[in-house]
């Protein structure tokens, strides 16, 4: 069953009204009819509003509520990935799993050792396209919210801005211990923030780890081979969403 976002003012006693690119799509490429029922969400309550096509106008699909479901689909826990701006179309792939996989929010991290570099035009373009894949995903995973994709961040901002999270971790290749990492991981409880630190290609500075763990984020190892930056944090987020899925 195909899924989509609308805003909750859209909801309307019994009437969903469906409006913008989902309108074309719904039309010209499904080729939906009346009658053919449809999975709704608004991205705020978790809900799953199924309805009907009732009509299909030039610039609307009026749809009719027939009923509610409250089916879990989203993680108990909000886990935010913080991801160092890998090299080429990457982050696009990397977006694209981690929405599937669960998470919350993806915060792009300016890291020193980033090849990209994305002046504000060029950062907010791609900002645009990523907020499409992730609404894309969340789609096609049927996920209830549309994860956000943040503005880019430097380490100092991206550090801040986990701060208030009450799990934080930052895989490095230093770090050991397998089974500190396994305890951590089997201890994450539900309705935890839960931060996740990953760099890119070369892995964050020394003084970039420094900065993280003197402000409690927990350095951890994922194994004994170098996992690549976009291998990393979908590994992670498995883990997590083990530990968590209901």
């Amino acid at each position: 069953m195909y899924n989509f976002f609308v805003e909750p003012a859209q909801i309307q006693g019994n009437t969903i009204t469906i409006t913008g690119n989902d309108v074309n799509h719904i039309k010209n490429v499904l080729r939906m009819k009346i009658g053919e029922e449809i999975s709704v969400s608004n991205g705020i309550d978790k809900k799953e509003y199924r309805c009907g096509i009732e009509d299909i106008e030039e610039e609307k699909i009026v749809c009719k509520l027939r009923f509610v479901k409250e089916d879990g689909m989203e993680l108990p826990s909000r886990v935010y990935l913080f991801q160092g701006l890998p090299k080429a179309d990457k982050m696009e792939l990397i977006i694209q799993k981690a929405v599937e996989l669960g998470v919350y929010e993806v915060i792009p991290v300016a890291a020193k050792r980033a090849v990209v570099k994305l002046d504000e035009r060029k950062a907010k373009a791609k900002r645009g396209r990523w907020q499409g894949i992730a609404e894309s995903a969340a789609k096609q995973s049927k996920r209830r919210i549309i994860p956000q994709i943040k503005e880019v961040m430097t380490m100092q901002e991206a550090v801040r801005y986990a701060s208030g999270m009450e799990v934080r971790l930052i895989p490095y290749e230093l770090a050991e211990g397998m089974q500190e990492t396994k305890n951590i991981i089997s201890s994450l409880k539900k309705e935890q923030s839960i931060a996740v630190f990953i760099g890119p290609e070369g892995g964050f500075e020394e003084n970039e780890i420094k900065e993280a763990t003197d402000n409690g984020i927990v350095p951890i190892t994922m194994g004994k081979r170098i996992l690549r930056t976009e291998t990393a944090g979908l590994t992670i987020l498995a883990w997590i969403m083990y530990q968590l899925e209901e």
